[in-house]
């Protein structure tokens, strides 16, 4: 019999995907939203800045899967933005925390969107596992308070996951979309050193291992502590294998020089960051407990 999933950012990329592969094993699909005519699926208001939610929707609920979040990569990240980034996950955690106390609503299971920013934005030859500590820039703490913030659905004995996400891959939207631009331009060329990882994973198989870790780890079961999980491809690959690799796939030239650090540092500042550096996350706990990814070389997500 199929489980009421309520998932917060449904709209977006990502939600999209997740609310598909959920639908097609037989579930019921609603989304929070500050749209109040979503067309594709049932949706409930809410408003993060104002604290606003319609409780219906946690009455509706079996399964929260939190997703909502500011984008970290569409502004530059002035002090408000900063803030803005922060809350939009910490506020909007604290939110359906809160109505589901109020409402005394025994959930099945508490999914939550992380990232790999968690153990800091830097170039090393260390590969992350999920029981390392997190870094100490702007996105390891800002991903710190988000998952301290996930932490509070333990206290009503609802079972958590955390997935920690890399760079999220598709021709539907996001970042390999921007990448593309300059390669089908036949401009294409690593940024700063291009020596730094882009932990990465393909958008259908991050679908697929949200509903993984509910069907497989979360559905009837109560862990004593809340699972974490890198939702990253075990492929290892550096800004220029990708580049390389995209250009490929495109069957585009690749000569140009790698675009000078320096440039990005002007144009994003500390933004420019995410893009500059990067070191290699682990997928081996998930993929030792069972999940299997569909693409893991870059050629394939064109296939």
């Amino acid at each position: 019999m199929g489980k009421n999933i309520l998932i917060s950012g449904g709209s977006g990329l990502v939600g999209h995907a997740v609310a598909e592969v959920f639908n097609k094993h037989g579930h019921n699909i609603a989304i929070l939203s500050r749209n109040r005519k979503q067309k594709d699926f049932r949706s409930f208001y809410w408003n993060v800045e104002t604290m606003e939610i319609d409780e219906k929707a946690i009455e509706y609920a079996d399964v929260i899967i939190h997703l909502a979040g500011e984008n970290i990569s569409t502004k530059t990240w002035t002090v408000k933005q900063k803030e803005k980034i922060v809350s939009s996950r910490t506020q909007s955690t604290q939110l359906l925390f809160n109505t589901v106390k109020k409402k005394n609503k025994k959930l099945d299971a508490f999914i939550s969107a992380s990232a790999i920013g968690y153990y800091g934005t830097f170039t090393s030859d260390t590969l992350f596992i999920e029981t390392d500590g997190p870094g100490n820039d702007f996105l390891a703490k800002t991903v710190q308070q988000w998952e301290n913030s996930v932490e509070q659905f333990s206290a009503l004995d609802i079972p958590i996951a955390k997935l920690r996400i890399g760079v999220v891959m598709s021709e539907k939207g996001g970042a390999m979309v921007k990448m593309l631009k300059p390669v089908e331009l036949g401009f294409g060329a690593a940024l700063g050193s291009g020596r730094q990882w882009i932990p990465w994973i393909e958008l259908n198989d991050l679908a697929r291992l949200f509903y993984y870790v509910y069907e497989q780890k979360l559905k009837n079961q109560t862990p004593q502590n809340s699972l974490v999980y890198n939702a990253v491809t075990p492929n290892y690959i550096t800004n220029r294998q990708m580049m390389v690799s995209l250009a490929k796939a495109k069957k585009k030239p690749y000569f140009m020089p790698a675009v000078p650090a320096f440039v990005f540092k002007l144009l994003y500042g500390e933004m420019s960051s995410i893009l500059l550096n990067g070191s290699r996350v682990s997928s081996d706990k998930i993929m030792e407990e069972g999940f299997e990814f569909n693409v893991t070389e870059i050629e394939n997500l064109f296939s």
